[in-house]
């Protein structure tokens, strides 16, 4: 459990490790391995992730270098589709006004790239940031997902895809409140 805590830089506790998932505590229960998180069971695909990300995490740090999905190990072939469910969609429902707003209420620490950028934290580990193009007369508004350059040494494409797309779900919903 120590070593599983140093490399994904969770915290030992007796009943488990406490990971913090985009800034909610998790309880990963040893020997039990079941996933709770603030108001019970974590859904399965939560689960999965913070399996995955414990697995395979070697302890790299995040480096601040920026990547987009399609520089990830495998993510070229699933960029389009990624791109879809996440940047075009945010695009589709918020304006950067009302992003500016949801990132920060959801704890997002402003990044200076672009009009508009935000860094999230979805684990210790691993970092994503948002970035918003206004565009203007000539070009329309575009918004990016980017990941630590590190962030494939923790999950593969398909969960830095979920990721994404669980944090433009959170965006949308805070920019609803």
């Amino acid at each position: 459990m120590e070593e599983l805590a140093r490399r994904g830089g969770g915290k030992p506790l007796p009943q488990g490790l406490e990971l913090p998932f985009f800034g909610e505590p998790y309880l990963i229960t040893w020997p039990g391995l079941r996933v709770l998180g603030p108001k019970g069971e974590a859904p399965e695909e939560v689960a999965a992730l913070l399996f995955d990300y414990l697995l395979l995490g070697d302890g790299t740090r995040p480096q601040g270098d920026w990547i987009g999905f399609r520089e990830l190990p495998h993510g070229g072939f699933y960029f389009q589709a990624f791109q879809g469910y996440t940047g075009d969609l945010l695009v589709r429902e918020l304006d950067l006004p009302s992003f500016r707003r949801a990132a920060e209420a959801l704890g997002g620490e402003p990044l200076a790239l672009a009009d508009a950028a935000f860094l999230f934290w979805a684990l210790p580990r691993l970092p994503l940031a948002v970035v918003w193009w206004e565009g203007d007369d000539e070009l329309p508004p575009k918004v990016t997902m980017l990941f630590d350059r590190t962030a494939g040494r923790y999950l593969p494409p398909e969960g830095l895809a979920i990721l994404g797309r669980i944090l433009c779900q959170r965006l949308i919903q805070a920019a609803r409140v």
